[in-house]
């Protein structure tokens, strides 16, 4: 899940980031053993994940000014995205910022964030407010307004996206410790996968409301629903988790070869969607590399061995996962 919205946060933005060196720093922080040949991460992905994970762990700690500017300098650490220079951990210039699309000279103006001149007494309120909320506030709906209020106000020249959802994100932990008396603290559940799944979505909710007359009903009723379709698809994934746990289990001593393992895996990183089509001879043979005789061997053994199940019958036979 980590993986997924450090992915998903950079990709809404258009940045994308190598998954194995993702995984990799992941793997390293978790202290568990690192595949063989996995890329070693670079600084971008480090300092990325140190800011997801920083925003959701460390809550003791009020949300301060020079908080945000240590996480846009981790967020920068392998320097600015694109070629234009930035103010690295530092807020935006005197310059208007206006956030536009389209082609120079036909740009089409979404928002424009308050003056330079306003934007500390801005930012002190906002700090304020996420430090003592109103008594009665849902955190859920807090979360949802602390990310359009941080959007809006656009406090630097970049990274404003990937911050505005790491402070989503930390509300979110903060509310579920407070909903589970502390018993459960550090990540609720993250919102930037689906995000990236409704971006387009995304960006209307935004400026309908940015450019709007304050009234944020229609943004908040977005932002909760995407919450409850990133609930709902977390839970999809940790049960296929902890299905494709169970199965590695069933079949410890089955021994497997090495193309049929690579065959199983294949079958169970398409879960829970499920692998389009099933596994195919075909497809068999393109992913082992094998002779046509030896990929089906491979795939009746795992018959035989209750590893997986056939669909169809003749040329349009496939196979599925036997989930027992």
């Amino acid at each position: 899940m980590l993986s997924r919205e450090s992915l998903g946060t950079a990709a809404i933005e258009g940045e994308l980031l190598d998954p194995g060196q993702v995984r990799s720093s992941i793997a390293r922080r978790l202290r568990l053993p690192l595949a063989e040949g996995q890329p070693a991460a670079s600084a971008q992905v480090e300092g990325l994940l140190d800011v997801l994970l920083e925003a959701t762990s460390i809550l003791d700690a009020p949300l301060t000014l020079a908080t945000l500017n240590h996480w846009h300098q981790r967020l920068f650490a392998g320097g600015p995205d694109g070629l234009r220079a930035i103010r690295i951990g530092d807020l935006r210039d005197d310059a208007p910022m206006q956030v536009l699309s389209g082609a120079i000279g036909r740009e089409r103006l979404h928002v424009e964030a308050p003056p330079r001149d306003q934007l500390e007494a801005h930012l002190e309120t906002f700090l304020d407010w996420i430090v003592s909320p109103p008594a009665m506030l849902d955190g859920l709906v807090r979360a949802g307004l602390a990310h359009l209020w941080f959007l809006t106000l656009h406090p630097y020249e970049d990274g404003n996206g990937r911050l505005a959802r790491a402070i989503t994100d930390r509300l979110l932990a903060l509310d579920c410790t407070a909903q589970s008396q502390g018993v459960l603290p550090g990540r609720a559940l993250g919102i930037s996968a689906q995000i990236l799944r409704e971006r387009e979505g995304y960006y209307k909710a935004l400026e309908h409301c940015q450019r709007g007359d304050l009234d944020v009903t229609s943004w908040l009723n977005w932002f909760l629903e995407q919450l409850s379709a990133a609930a709902v698809d977390n839970g999809a994934l940790i049960d296929a988790v902890q299905r494709k746990a169970a199965f590695w289990w069933r079949h410890r001593h089955s021994g497997f070869n090495s193309r049929q393992q690579k065959l199983l895996n294949r079958l169970l990183d398409a879960e829970p969607e499920g692998f389009t089509g099933g596994m195919t001879l075909r497809k068999a043979i393109s992913l082992t590399k094998v002779s046509r005789a030896t990929a089906w061997r491979d795939l009746a053994e795992l018959v035989e061995r209750q590893a997986i199940e056939p669909i169809g019958e003749g040329r349009s036979r496939a196979y599925r996962l036997d989930w027992d």
